[in-house]
């Protein structure tokens, strides 16, 4: 899994975890007791929390990382994107409101290096 920044206004919101396989893709956050920062997952347009210990924080991003719509899943839940989601960005709960992450922000992802 490659590493990197996510940021907003050129400005950095947090560390970020890029997952590219599709066995990264498919672990996500599963059998994790937490994440510092968050994890981005391209071609991802649904989110479970099958298997993950603790509520999650979803962005669905557009294919310019423009934030879509937003969602707060607790373990054993589920979340679909919706029409133009291409990818998410997850994090634990309560992150992107202390991190003021919305609805419409336009998001960037850096890889670090």
């Amino acid at each position: 899994m490659r590493s990197g920044w996510l940021l907003r206004d050129d400005v950095v919101v947090c560390a970020l975890e890029m997952g590219e396989s599709s066995a990264e893709r498919r672990a996500g956050l599963r059998g994790r007791q937490g994440l510092d920062g968050a994890l981005h997952l391209e071609g991802v347009r649904t989110v479970h929390t099958i298997g993950v210990d603790f509520p999650i924080d979803v962005a669905f991003l557009s294919s310019d990382l423009t934030v879509l719509r937003m969602a707060s899943l607790k373990p054993w839940r589920m979340s679909v994107g919706g029409p133009g989601a291409r990818s998410v960005v997850a994090a634990q709960a309560g992150s992107f409101e202390r991190w003021g992450v919305h609805e419409g922000d336009q998001l960037e992802v850096r890889e670090a290096k």
